[in-house]
């Protein structure tokens, strides 16, 4: 088996689109722990060994509490996690983890109620954009060092 290239090093302007991204969060009011917990948990649902790894290093770096982070994959089973993180979470789980049906409204209209639009939209767009890496990092077998 061939060693597959990651993006930035077959494509610089299609690494570009991704970063970005980066640079549309790092610009918005998106909370930086918010942030982190979106990373882990959509690289969780989606498999990224690499992203997890990664975004719990740093997560734990701007003070997270480990105990949240090993408990992220049963958050709802803990009390840990605020309203507006269970509805960050429920909303990245079901954007991450698409049925026939979409985001329920009932999942949609919560995290709007306690985050407002703007809020809304930047956690749409840290999903999105997680969900692109993880796609990127699992398709060139990127691997925690």
């Amino acid at each position: 088996m061939s060693k597959r290239m990651f993006l930035s090093d077959a494509d610089s302007k299609a690494f570009a689109v991704l970063m970005g991204f980066e640079k549309y969060l790092a610009e918005s009011s998106l909370d930086k722990i918010h942030a982190h917990l979106i990373k882990i948990r959509v690289s969780q649902l989606n498999g990224c060994s690499y992203c997890i790894d990664k975004h719990v290093q740093e997560a734990l770096a701007l003070g997270e509490a480990g105990r949240r982070l090993f408990l992220l994959t049963c958050w709802r089973e803990t009390p840990f996690f605020s309203p507006e993180e269970r509805a960050i979470l429920a909303l990245a789980e079901e954007m991450t983890l698409l049925s026939p049906h979409g985001v329920s409204d009932a999942t949609y209209d919560n995290v709007l109620a306690l985050l407002g639009q703007q809020y809304t939209t930047e956690v749409m767009m840290a999903i999105v954009a997680m969900n692109a890496w993880n796609r990127v990092g699992i398709a060139t077998k990127r691997r925690p060092v």
